[in-house]
């Protein structure tokens, strides 16, 4: 699939933002749904309710957090694209409904992550952290390194699941370096946390709120952090680059996007809105307090990050063979 192609053609002039005084001046005609295509309670949906409330404030109408899990985020993504295109329908998307899902579902779970959207603001970030057991003999990645080439595929990563983004960094790691780890994978991060701390497996790129609280207090050992950027969490643990292992770049993401069709002038407002929450001290510590690192990609911004995330993991799934559970 040419992405870029399709996407200059579905896209056209939706992102092009326009004049301030356009995009303040729209409003919505009704409340606005904000779908959140995953259960309540966890961090994307606490972040989804601190935006919904940010953006209610501002927008005249509120704006209401409905819940729509199932399908790997799938079924509320499909929701909003088949939805109203007058702006009082928006996603909350991540990198699993708007980048793995494309090459990992079949059919892509029934909705196009560019033609079917218009991306509106990437938030955050959440970093996944290389952690090891205590006791394992490997003090940093060039020590981890030489214990997979004396011994390819002995050492165990776990994962919160197959295909999750844990076992896609998994993957990653594995194609840019060409050593190998015995992947398991779990049904969540709570039995592979008890796993990890019970020695059972050797390491896993776990997400910064699944490790920081063991890592901070001596429970297992943080490597490296698999993204361009430092954690706000352990500014002193170096990225995978910075150890000497390129291009394992994994940051999974939350952020915004309207179906396609959406008026320019709803789009500008809610860029608007999106870049004034994030540039909010309050907003940003919450983001943190709650794991996720603060990096927000606006419009444009975000739809060339999320044609590049699309193309990256379809690459990571061909190369290891990926197949969902």
């Amino acid at each position: 699939m040419a992405i870029t192609r399709r996407f200059a053609l579905a896209a056209g002039t939706a992102l092009a933002l326009p004049g301030l005084a356009r995009a303040q001046g729209w409003a919505p005609p009704r409340p606005v749904t904000l779908v959140v295509p995953y259960p309540a309670g966890g961090p994307t949906d606490l972040i989804a309710r601190m935006m919904a409330s940010e953006f209610s404030a501002e927008l005249g109408q509120p704006m209401v957090v409905e819940n729509v899990p199932g399908g790997a985020g799938a079924i509320g993504s499909r929701r909003v694209a088949q939805g109203p295109k007058d702006g009082t329908v928006l996603c909350f998307a991540t990198n699993q409904t708007h980048a793995t899902n494309f090459s990992l579902i079949p059919g892509g779970g029934g909705y196009d992550p560019v033609r079917d959207f218009a991306p509106i603001a990437c938030l955050v970030d959440l970093q996944h952290i290389l952690v090891v057991k205590n006791a394992l003999a490997a003090r940093d990645v060039a020590e981890l390194t030489a214990l997979l080439r004396a011994e390819p595929g002995k050492l165990s990563c776990g994962s919160t699941g197959q295909g999750s983004a844990s076992h896609l960094t998994l993957e990653l790691f594995k194609v840019k370096t060409g050593l190998d780890m015995t992947h398991v994978a779990y049904r969540g991060s709570a039995p592979l946390l008890q796993d990890l701390l019970g020695g059972h497996i050797d390491a896993s790129f776990a997400t910064t709120p699944t490790v920081l609280t063991q890592v901070q207090g001596g429970q297992l050992r943080a490597l490296a952090v698999a993204s361009p950027n430092r954690s706000p969490h352990l500014p002193n643990l170096p990225t995978l680059g910075e150890a000497g292992v390129a291009g394992v770049e994994a940051d999974a993401w939350l952020g915004l996007l309207a179906p396609a069709g959406v008026p320019d002038a709803a789009l500008a407002r809610y860029r608007a809105l999106a870049a004034a929450a994030m540039r909010k001290e309050s907003v940003r510590a919450e983001a943190i307090r709650l794991g996720m690192a603060p990096n927000p990609r606006i419009g444009d911004d975000f739809a060339r990050f999320l044609d590049e995330d699309i193309r990256r993991w379809a690459e990571v799934v061909r190369a290891a063979n990926v197949r969902p559970e």
